[in-house]
């Protein structure tokens, strides 16, 4: 690969087309897949920029959500395939792209040093020669996707008819991943979903070709070591193979967080380093077996790359986590957002982002998953929701649905951000007559429910002037604490010396090593767990 780092999911729509602006420069980004609506108005935009045809898929066209998914994804795929081909026959020139793509590497990357040693070249005809064999070397930057795995609910037909298994949300984003041209990987992400897993076995392009090489890969993002362990086995048996695990701080992180029971980022990352031959090797029997059992031989372990991501903000610390436990690269997310040519922050947002203190930034409970949410005490969709509860009309309109799961009032599921269910909630409150302080906070917990589903999407809209009439402007957006750190607008170039130690953007900053933040914050996660749970214990 070109760098030791990659720009993982940001949210639904902050990085939906990334890897259109940074994969031709070799860095590797992830991409949403869950929002099939989201999608569809972005392959629309991009074939209005480019004055290409667009045929919308419609809501009642069979199999809508993959054939959406697909056709983005393919879109994303030609785009960068023409923008890679144009950067590859550029001139060696202090402005063309290609040089830009050679300045963004690191120092230790084998394509830098072959392009320092060119420009030392004084014959024209040994440095045009030299220069060709640089465009040889080119890597463009994988186009990977994000499935969460714990989105995945069942869609029905107009009459209300179950459409089976394979319609689901989650499933249906594999298919049209699975379907598209992309060469690349999915990321599954929030823990073990057997139906989602054992779907990937419909489809040959997770499995090797003759050669070994398989032409979609498999990528967990784990926060610990048993996890891992446990979902790479079940899939292995499969004949299935896990190229990547993704190691997340279960705190530290932006979007929703998954903590861990204490287990920290440090020791989690000693135990891959001083296992990952042995994982490896297990591994290796089940997948071996697994493909042995579909007509498959495999007589090599295929490679399998260990990553890192949350809360790195210091080039020290990235150079730490690979030097130290081995990493095959690294993870950087939430900065990104403040480098508005990569990611999709609306200006009012980025802003509000920019000059952001440590207390705006909190772990929440306004997630309708019902799980911890990084969120952004200024974002313009925190505002309208303590609007909505002071008019006396809490929760919000539902109409996306991807999160709907509560059936305590209704026979179909709904959502514990929406209107309808957090006016049933507090009407069952307000019934059990309880002393104020004990009402105000369940008051609280019920009304904390915020949609996600379209608040973060919202700043794609409003940056691209995509919003359509009466649509809510409204945005939702979960940076990792770390972001209080970085107070400024960057452009691509500063942030990726920031990462490489070419430039500090983080100067005179009173940040604390990012093992000490995430230790922090876990103390903050036990002694809000303690006060919420006081009296049940």
């Amino acid at each position: 690969m070109s760098h030791t780092f990659h720009i993982p999911v940001l949210g639904l729509s902050y990085s939906i087309d990334t890897p259109i602006k940074v994969a031709k420069f070799g860095i590797s980004s992830v991409a949403s897949i869950v929002d099939d609506t989201l999608v569809e108005r972005m392959r629309q935009y991009y074939c209005q920029q480019l004055n290409e045809e667009f045929i919308p898929i419609g809501d009642g066209e069979y199999d809508c959500r993959a054939k959406r998914i697909t056709a983005y994804l393919n879109l994303m795929q030609d785009i960068v395939d023409d923008e890679f081909a144009a950067l590859r026959n550029q001139p060696f020139e202090p402005l063309s792209d290609i040089t830009r793509y050679f300045q963004l590497l690191p120092e230790s990357s084998a394509q830098k040093i072959k392009y320092q040693q060119m420009q030392k070249i004084s014959d024209p005809a040994d440095q045009y020669r030299a220069q060709e064999q640089l465009r040889t070397d080119l890597q463009v930057g994988s186009i990977d996707v994000n499935i969460m795995s714990k989105v995945d609910k069942m869609n029905f037909a107009a009459d209300k008819t179950p459409l089976g298994d394979s319609f689901s949300d989650a499933l249906a984003a594999l298919r049209g991943f699975a379907k598209s041209r992309l060469k690349s990987s999915v990321v599954i992400s929030a823990g073990l979903n057997p139906r989602l897993y054992s779907y990937l076995e419909n489809f040959s392009c997770f499995f090797p070709d003759h050669s070994g090489l398989t032409e979609k890969r498999i990528i967990l993002k784990v926060s610990d070591f048993r996890s891992a362990n446990i979902q790479a086995k079940f899939l292995a048996k499969k004949g299935l193979w896990v190229s990547e695990f993704r190691i997340e701080s279960g705190l530290n992180c932006g979007g929703h967080a998954f903590a861990t029971e204490g287990f920290l980022l440090g020791p989690v990352l000693e135990e891959f380093k001083q296992k990952r031959q042995q994982l490896q090797e297990e591994l290796f029997l089940s997948y071996q077996a697994g493909l042995e059992s579909k007509g498959f031989k495999v007589g090599q372990i295929p490679s399998m790359r260990i990553t890192v991501q949350g809360g790195i903000g210091t080039a020290s610390e990235n150079k730490f986590l690979i030097d130290h436990y081995g990493m095959d690269g690294t993870g950087w997310g939430s900065s990104f957002l403040l480098v508005p040519e990569v990611t999709n922050v609306d200006n009012e947002s980025l802003v509000e982002l920019a000059n952001a203190s440590k207390d705006d930034f909190y772990l929440s409970n306004s997630s309708p998953l019902g799980v911890p949410f990084n969120n952004f005490r200024k974002s313009s969709a925190e505002k309208l929701r303590l609007d909505r509860i002071a008019k006396g009309r809490p929760g919000s309109p539902c109409t996306k649905k991807y999160l709907v799961s509560n059936t305590e009032f209704t026979k179909e599921p709904i959502c514990t951000a929406s209107r309808e269910y957090q006016k049933l909630k507090l009407e069952q409150l307000a019934a059990q007559d309880l002393p104020q302080e004990q009402y105000n906070t369940q008051f609280d917990q019920i009304t904390e429910k915020s949609c996600l589903c379209k608040g973060l999407t919202t700043s794609v809209y409003r940056k691209n002037n995509m919003l359509k009439a009466r649509e809510e402007q409204a945005v939702a957006i979960c940076p990792g604490p770390n972001l209080a750190y970085f107070s400024g607008i960057y452009t691509l170039d500063e942030m990726v010396k920031h990462i490489y130690n070419k430039l500090d953007l983080l100067p005179q900053s009173e940040r604390s090593h990012m093992f000490i933040n995430e230790l922090d914050l876990y103390i903050d996660y036990l002694e809000n767990y303690l006060d919420n749970h006081n009296n049940s214990m």
